[in-house]
């Protein structure tokens, strides 16, 4: 059985072993830290730990104010209020200023199940790409989860790191070493590149597996870094394998998909397929019932591929 870890704890447990290294360090969260698991941090370092209550807007100016006075804050929330409540203020205080603010968010995309539609954050990643200066990841498991975040801290600049609310199984070994702007390599193949991010790389994996036993054999990169975006992985898949299929837990507009597309169209255009949320918001339910219902499984990538591979003929 394929062992499943929560990277909401793996990022709690990170900040706390940062917090340990780094006195600059400090932390935010907006009422919500048994959730987003910046309790641990809250519970080692209550003089470093500020609960802003529900007042996200307030979060964000407090955050920013302390990282113009040297400290490295990491300011926690669910996707949906950040930066979906309050965006201004992410734009203002954060992104123009180009201030080391560390957004941490839980809960992305449509994953967190039986919340339903006002908690289920589909554009979060459209709206914070539009920001200049942003780094912006989604890990795509609780090993590259800590990795990410230990990069964030040691780099300067607004960082936007989107955790899901399910455990994940691991597809990273204990040696995975996270390099910020870089693809990740996750299985070769010469027929069709399958890019994909957060929880869906499993899925493209899986996905990949299933082809394979059809005679076709994918590319699997994982694309966690979506600002600054690896244009040099995407436009050498695209000229050795022909064919591009992004997966994300996103509307199709604005994230993941939107991205590759616009290097593909650059620089070396192929047939592409997009699997995503298309326009449309989601209803309640299971996580797995969602992703079923709304395209987000192995099958649907493997639909993709064989789309795809049919316009590369």
């Amino acid at each position: 059985m394929v062992e499943e870890v929560s990277i909401r704890e793996a990022y709690g447990k990170t900040l706390l072993e940062l917090g340990m290294e780094n006195q600059d360090i400090v932390a935010l969260d907006a009422d919500l830290s048994r959730s987003t698991m910046t309790r641990f941090f809250a519970r080692e370092f209550p003089e470093r730990f500020f609960e802003c209550g529900i007042a996200e807007q307030n979060m964000i100016g407090i955050a920013a104010g302390m990282a113009a006075a040297g400290k490295i804050p990491f300011a926690s929330t669910f996707a949906v209020f950040v930066p979906g409540r309050c965006f201004d203020q992410v734009r203002m205080s954060i992104a123009q200023p180009g201030l080391s603010v560390k957004l941490v968010t839980t809960h992305g995309g449509l994953s967190v199940g039986e919340d339903g539609t006002s908690h289920q954050s589909i554009e979060d990643l459209s709206l914070i790409c539009s920001l200049p200066g942003f780094s912006v990841i989604v890990p795509a498991d609780a090993i590259e989860t800590t990795e990410a975040v230990k990069a964030a801290a040691a780099t300067l600049g607004p960082f936007y790191i989107r955790l899901c609310r399910p455990k994940l199984p691991l597809v990273y070994s204990e040696d995975y070493q996270f390099k910020l702007g870089k693809a990740a390599m996750m299985r070769q193949g010469g027929d069709a590149t399958i890019i994909a991010i957060g929880l869906m790389v499993k899925a493209a994996l899986e996905a990949a597996r299933n082809l394979e036993r059809e005679g076709i054999y994918c590319r699997v990169l994982n694309m966690s870094t979506l600002k600054p975006i690896d244009e040099a992985a995407i436009i050498q898949a695209a000229a050795e394998t022909g064919a591009i299929v992004t997966a994300e837990e996103h509307l199709e507009h604005g994230g993941l998909g939107s991205l590759v597309a616009q290097v593909v169209a650059k620089n070396r255009p192929v047939p592409m397929e997009f699997i995503a949320i298309k326009d449309t918001y989601a209803k309640s339910g299971k996580p797995s019932e969602l992703l079923e219902r709304y395209g987000l499984t192995d099958k649907d990538i493997e639909r993709g591929v064989k789309s795809a591979l049919k316009r590369k003929r």
